[in-house]
């Protein structure tokens, strides 16, 4: 299974935090990707930097039907219509799209690492994937989500609001 997160911690011209999610979803469903599982909203502190904006992300489970670069591309393509400009590594951004997991590849190039390489110690990434994916095993430790979110900090496992909100598809 290919597994996206999503997240967003600014306003844009397009709209809330929850409106450049919506779109991106929007966006790839309008690329032909097949989105298969969509978890509902979390809420989280930026990380490193908590007076920066909350974010919110989803988790995604996706089909798609050519390679990891090919993924890597579309994102990109994106991210970039919807405004991201790359900055300094956390600061706040108006969406960010992650390849968390593609079909269990592991892979270390200079475009991309799999499965991402924090995956296994963010909320933001664990909540959903648990929401969504259950049976879902990290690539390399092969723990589920639940085990790799018991491994949190108490802070890291209480600082997280699922919200009772989903993502707008247009159909």
């Amino acid at each position: 299974m290919i597994h996206l997160n999503i997240g967003s911690n600014l306003d844009s011209n397009h709209g809330s935090r929850f409106d450049n999610i919506s779109l991106a979803i929007n966006l790839l469903i309008n690329s032909k990707i097949k989105i298969k599982k969509l978890s509902n909203f979390y809420e989280t502190p930026s990380y490193p930097n908590q007076n920066f904006p909350k974010f919110l992300n989803v988790g995604i489970i996706i089909d798609f039907h050519k390679n990891y670069l090919d993924l890597l591309n579309e994102i990109k393509k994106i991210e970039k219509k919807l405004g991201r400009i790359k900055t300094v590594k956390n600061d706040p951004r108006i969406i960010d799209i992650d390849i968390i997991d593609f079909n269990g590849e592991i892979k270390n190039t200079k475009k991309l690492i799999l499965p991402h390489p924090k995956c296994h110690i963010r909320n933001f990434v664990l909540y959903p994937i648990l929401e969504i994916d259950p049976n879902w095993s990290h690539p390399i430790f092969k723990k589920n989500a639940q085990f790799l979110i018991n491994k949190l900090s108490q802070k890291f496992r209480i600082e997280i609001t699922r919200l009772n909100k989903n993502v707008n598809i247009l159909i």
